[in-house]
């Protein structure tokens, strides 16, 4: 299972909101709907995530073995 908890970890530090996101760096609504709902992201999305947020993949998703 992908989990999405280190992306609000991440958001926390950096002091970035989610209105940010979407307004100020041009995220879409829904694909911040998508991680709060736990759904499949693109890999090109995770890879913006990175750029915006200057980090690394592992800041923003991370697998949980069931």
């Amino acid at each position: 299972m992908i989990s999405y908890a280190p992306f609000y970890e991440t958001l926390f530090k950096k002091g970035i909101t989610e209105y940010n996101l979407i307004f100020k760096q041009g995220f879409s609504a829904n694909t911040i709907h998508r991680i709060k709902k736990g759904e499949a992201i693109s890999t090109k999305t995770l890879d913006a995530l990175c750029y915006t947020l200057d980090c690394k993949v592992e800041d923003i998703i991370e697998f949980i073995k069931e």
